[in-house]
């Protein structure tokens, strides 16, 4: 069976709204996207590349493949370690508009997308990769379809924006894998489903 592995840029806050540029994003009003952009340094490039070599396929939601589409087709470098596997590997895009791209092997899910994770999943094979595609994401931790989540916490605060784990979401445990670092001050944060909360009061122990 394949993983289906999370990765995706947070802040303090848990917000993953517009993270790559100013008009990357601006629905709901919000007007603070690109706040990644000045944490970027070659260690982050390193460890995107380190992570990525164990992709067999892409999971993609609409919003994130319309800015992978207009940025990865154009680096054509077979040495290229990010831009060869974006553009050589089967990306599947959720969407129920769009049927057809230019993009290479990419297909459009446009039924039941948890079914087709299911299916996807049950199939044998290397890691199927969910970047950024916060909507889609959501769906998938609703159904427990998220093997691992890589999460990248960068030392910002917004206060406004779209989160990850809005309120009301079920409440889910997680078992820490590891913790990398970037020389800019990102905290990566590997972790898996762990079922669910456990509850409990601090005791004062008497001497």
């Amino acid at each position: 069976m394949s993983k289906l592995i999370a990765t995706t840029f947070l802040t303090l806050d848990g917000v993953y709204q517009g993270p790559g540029g100013v008009e990357e994003d601006t629905s709901g009003g919000f007007d603070q996207g690109g706040w990644v952009t000045p944490f970027y340094e070659e260690g982050m490039q390193e460890l995107a590349t380190e992570w990525i070599s164990g992709a067999g396929a892409f999971l993609l939601g609409r919003r994130t493949y319309d800015i992978f589409a207009a940025h990865w087709p154009k680096v054509t470098d077979p040495g290229d370690p990010l831009a060869s596997r974006l553009n050589g590997l089967p990306k599947h895009v959720v969407s129920r508009t769009l049927s057809s791209s230019t993009w290479a092997n990419t297909s459009f899910v446009g039924g039941d997308v948890v079914e087709f994770v299911r299916d996807l999943k049950s199939r044998p094979g290397r890691e199927v990769q969910v970047h950024g595609s916060g909507a889609l994401l959501q769906t998938l931790i609703a159904h427990d379809l998220v093997d691992e989540y890589r999460l990248w916490q960068f030392p910002v605060v917004l206060g406004k924006g779209r989160r990850l784990f809005p309120d009301g979401v079920t409440p889910k445990a997680f078992e820490h894998v590891e913790t990398r670092h970037t020389a800019a001050g990102v905290n990566v944060l590997v972790l898996r489903p762990a079922g669910k909360p456990r509850f409990d009061t601090f005791r004062l122990v008497a001497e």
